[in-house]
């Protein structure tokens, strides 16, 4: 039994919870084999799980996951999930950069008011005194 593994021994080897391991198989990204009652996974499974994972890190949707899985599975080569994942990543630092101009502009619209709170109170703040809060 080295190559495979119970619900518990992957959720404690990847950090998650035996619930977000019947999660993924709920959705159709896993599927463990049965030795009795007990649920096992090779290392197939285990190596899905952490694609799974990190996918979900770096904010993929469960369905961009999923077209992912399938076209391993379905690509020896791997051409075609290479060039999805290449799509797939561009569009991801797109989304990301966009958020953080976001938040950079928030931050910096935020500091504007902590400076005008500040100085209505008396209180005496180190500034970014000449600092405009720009949307470019």
């Amino acid at each position: 039994m080295d190559d495979l593994f119970t619900i518990t021994e992957l959720a404690d080897e990847l950090s998650i919870t035996t619930r977000t391991i019947r999660f993924y198989e709920e959705q159709g990204l896993l599927s463990p084999g049965r030795l009795g009652s007990t649920r096992v996974y090779t290392l197939r499974d285990r190596a899905r799980l952490s694609l799974i994972m990190r996918g979900k890190r770096l904010g993929f949707s469960i369905r961009d996951i999923q077209e992912y899985l399938e076209l391993y599975d379905a690509d020896p080569k791997h051409q075609k999930q290479t060039g999805a994942l290449l799509a797939k990543a561009r569009a991801r630092i797109v989304e990301l950069e966009e958020q953080m101009d976001s938040l950079k502009l928030t931050l910096c619209e935020l500091r504007a008011i902590e400076r005008t709170a500040a100085e209505a109170l008396g209180e005496d703040m180190e500034s970014d005194a000449g600092q405009t809060c720009r949307d470019d």
